[in-house]
């Protein structure tokens, strides 16, 4: 009579032969499939470009501090830096140069008036 196998084995090789063969193909073939849809685009306004404005404050050692053109003593810049950020932009970046000479406690009183003027932004440069 005949003789079955009592526990037959599944042969998967030519299966996966088949499947590298076509993933090969798909590979090759991908990339050169375009698809080309032809496209009006609206035109768009003319941008122009926003300039972010800066404010520079210098210290140097006679602890004389200078705004632009102005120039303050460490007592009386609180008061007059107040009055003068009313005009400015308070999201403006503020850049403070400190002397390197000068005390901790200068460079954060002019650190801490900027600040209580509304200024958020407000970095110390160094060279």
């Amino acid at each position: 009579m005949y003789s079955w196998d009592e526990d037959p084995d599944l042969n998967i090789t030519p299966f996966v032969d088949v499947m590298l063969v076509l993933m090969a193909i798909l590979m090759v073939t991908a990339p050169t499939m375009t698809y080309r849809e032809p496209i009006t685009l609206p035109q768009g306004t003319r941008t122009h470009k926003v300039q972010k404005r800066s404010i520079t404050i210098r210290m140097d050692k006679n602890r004389r501090i200078y705004l632009g053109k102005d120039r303050f003593t460490l007592k009386d810049f609180a008061d007059n830096f107040m009055l003068k950020s009313a005009q400015m932009d308070k999201n403006s970046d503020v850049y403070i140069r400190a002397d390197e000479s000068l005390a901790y406690r200068d460079v954060i009183y002019l650190l801490r008036s900027v600040k209580e003027a509304g200024f958020s932004k407000v970095s110390l440069l160094t060279q």
